[in-house]
């Protein structure tokens, strides 16, 4: 089975600075960015590996991963703009 990968820097490539200096700077962004990541590859594992999962159980890391991504790309949209206000 063919996984599609879904990491932030594949999802943002545009804003691959911007996540490098908040994963320095900010610790709640360092922690965010860890929880999608951890969480993104529990879903890319069980998809890999093709496990035994209830598929409810599956959907609900998706939504909880989708939900994590907006809020991150908030933080990423007014890191950028705050940037953009500084030149």
């Amino acid at each position: 089975m063919r996984i599609e990968h879904h990491d932030l820097y594949s999802e943002f490539p545009e804003m691959r600075d911007a996540i490098d200096t908040l994963r320095a700077k900010s610790g709640r962004f360092a922690a965010m960015f860890g929880r999608y990541d951890r969480l993104t590859g529990k879903v890319e594992d069980l998809e890999e590996h093709d496990m035994p999962v209830a598929d409810f159980t599956l959907e609900d890391m998706k939504k909880m991963r989708v939900k994590l991504k907006d809020e991150i790309y908030q933080l990423l949209l007014v890191f950028q703009i705050g940037q953009k206000h500084c030149v």
